[in-house]
């Protein structure tokens, strides 16, 4: 039987040969279910209140993360880790899905490494969003990305003053986070390369989450536009409508959080954006979250 612990990312192809074999549904069907289980136990019961979101001042150098405004979310629960590769492989053996980024086996004929089993999952925004919208089928509950306010209101702690996602918001490096590439080392790793997602590298925030700066870009919900605080709801706000999009295919743009294990301090604030095409990179990852709210 297929060992689904591989070293290096299988192609889709051979994953779904597997899946088809005789015998072989029924396994990957449960695995599937244990998996959803797993996904759901790690949600972190975040309750919802009022923060001021955006930068205050001095947090990170980007103007798009101005001007600071008032937010007040329903309560919600989000991952306490990044969902792994070796799972989101699991979801694409039980499901047939194939990457929608058609670079995706070029990526990992260049870059073999990065796709083992416990490092974070490299997906597009849609190969995420449908893995958390599969999450909520299997479970039943309104599983999604979170939005781009949630997720800075869970990594700042419940919205506290916090410039860091770390165990008390500083980026203290070989202590609380990998504040970015430097030529120092941790347990022979060097800071700039990526970490496993579990048991986590580094102590969580006081949430309990993990690894919401500086391991890889976490994908949320939104549409991205440079100016969206300035005109942003206060309650539940979900991103603008319609947002900045490629000028050649008019994709929208979405929107990445928490900065990567290549970005310097500042790209790794729990307030810094960045809007980008929704390709699949290896320095991008996400987590799940859901919500009693109808969506």
């Amino acid at each position: 039987m297929l060992d689904l612990t591989p070293s290096y990312r299988l192609l889709p192809a051979l994953i779904l040969s597997f899946s088809t074999l005789p015998g072989c549904s029924f396994y990957y069907d449960a695995k599937a279910e244990d998996m959803a289980e797993r996904q759901m136990e790690t949600m972190v019961f975040v309750e919802g209140g009022e923060f001021m979101m955006g930068n205050p001042g001095g947090w990170d150098g980007s103007r798009d993360s101005w001007p600071p405004h008032q937010v007040v979310l329903d309560d919600f629960h989000i991952q306490k880790y990044e969902v792994t590769q070796k799972d989101f492989e699991l979801f694409m053996a039980q499901t047939g899905y194939e990457p929608s980024d058609k670079r995706y086996e070029e990526m990992i004929d260049e870059n073999p490494e990065r796709f083992a089993g416990e490092l974070p999952a490299v997906a597009s925004w849609t190969d995420a969003n449908t893995f958390c919208q599969w999450l909520g089928e299997q479970t039943g509950k309104n599983v999604t990305l979170p939005t781009e306010a949630q997720w800075e209101y869970a990594a700042r702690a419940g919205g506290q003053m916090l410039r860091y996602a770390t165990r008390n918001g500083k980026a203290i490096p070989d202590e609380t986070m990998a504040a970015g590439p430097t030529p120092h080392a941790r347990d022979g790793r060097p800071y700039d390369e990526m970490l496993p997602v579990k048991p986590g590298s580094f102590p969580p925030n006081p949430l309990g989450l993990y690894d919401m700066s500086g391991n890889v870009g976490e994908w949320v919900s939104d549409n991205y536009s440079k100016d969206y605080y300035q005109e942003s709801p206060v309650s539940n706000p979900s991103g603008p409508e319609e947002g900045q999009k490629d000028i050649f295919d008019g994709d929208p743009y979405r929107v990445l959080r928490g900065g990567n294990f290549q970005d310097f301090g500042g790209n790794t604030t729990v307030t810094r954006r960045k809007g980008s095409q929704p390709l699949a990179s290896e320095t991008r990852g996400f987590r799940c979250t859901f919500s009693e709210r109808a969506s």
